[in-house]
């Protein structure tokens, strides 16, 4: 049921942010394999490899996802006794959680270098790795105030509002439409990403791009916070990230929808800021132009050619 139940979590935004989402599942994968009652090594595999599967398909642009799955299971061995597969693959992804947390971290050392003293900040969404370098920056006495978006339908500005109120930063709500309005006040802009692909295109809460284009419009840089397990392998194939599209009562009253025979409410959760629009792309192996975005895919994600024609998370089927 664990499995099930942090899928449907994740599915619902219940558990949101593309780190969160990732260490949410391996977590369940982690409890999934010590509930299981099974009595070989075999059963115990494919039952994990199914468990797999089934999170990966609950947020299909989150690529965080997959590749957090990919990397707990791919390390299963099934001609191990069970209880040593078992106590093996739980390292795994206590090992992750860990490493992930340790990469939001390392990730606000780099990017807080980033911000100056009087400068003014605008971020959209809530990003844990965004936030992260603001909140390094906070707290190494820089003086910097933030301007943050509502982030509609779903309102997670309201989130990232909460966090820069509890750290003392001084911090302007504005819609999403009125960015463009208060651009040429901006000296930089941080967001985080859901995805990055192989050619440094960036994947993220709907509205980024827009902001992304007013920013390079009126020439201000654009940051990218993002850990190394948000790139996308399988971009290298010329592969689209799936971009989500969520259901219509997020953005319309039902009782209204039912009255407009004639609407149709499209709610996409995403959207592609191109890399010509990004600057700078900070990682927790350290900060790179988004042409770079390959590097990562290849020498930090240990994805073998393979893996990249199998299932998007690396051997999951549930066959």
């Amino acid at each position: 049921m664990v499995v099930t139940d942090t899928a449907e979590m994740i599915k619902n935004m219940e558990i949101r942010g593309a780190g969160r989402i990732a260490r949410a599942a391996v977590e369940a994968l982690s409890r999934h394999s010590r509930d299981l009652d099974v009595s070989d090594t075999g059963s115990y595999c494919r039952l994990m490899r199914q468990a797999g599967a089934t999170l990966a398909r609950a947020r299909p642009t989150a690529v965080s996802l997959p590749n957090a799955i990919h990397r707990v299971i791919s390390s299963l061995d099934c001609e191990l006794p069970l209880d040593l597969a078992r106590e093996r693959f739980d390292a795994e992804c206590r090992e992750f959680i860990q490493t992930s947390g340790d990469a939001v971290a390392r990730i606000g050392e780099i990017g807080a270098r980033h911000i100056r003293d009087g400068d003014v900040l605008l971020t959209h969404c809530n990003s844990e790795a965004a936030l992260a370098c603001m909140l390094e920056a906070h707290q190494k006495g820089v003086d910097f105030e933030v301007f943050a978006t509502e982030v509609r339908p779903r309102n997670q500005g309201l989130l990232t509002l909460r966090v820069l109120d509890d750290a003392g930063i001084k911090t302007n709500y504005i819609v999403d439409s009125a960015v463009r309005f208060f651009i040429n006040d901006i000296d930089l802009v941080i967001v985080g990403a859901d995805a990055v692909t192989v050619n440094g295109a960036v994947v993220n809460k709907i509205g980024t791009s827009q902001i992304a284009h007013s920013a390079h419009e009126a020439r201000t840089n654009l940051i990218v916070a993002a850990e190394t397990y948000k790139f996308a392998p399988r971009t290298i194939l010329g592969e689209y990230i799936e971009i989500e599209e969520r259901p219509p009562d997020e953005v319309l009253d039902p009782d209204i929808a039912r009255t407009l025979s004639n609407v149709t409410v499209r709610n996409p959760a995403f959207d592609v800021t191109p890399a010509e629009y990004v600057d700078m792309i900070v990682t927790e192996v350290g900060a790179i132009p988004p042409q770079m975005a390959y590097v990562i895919i290849r020498d930090y994600l240990g994805w073998e050619i393979e893996d990249y024609h199998g299932d998007y998370g690396g051997g999951l089927s549930e066959d």
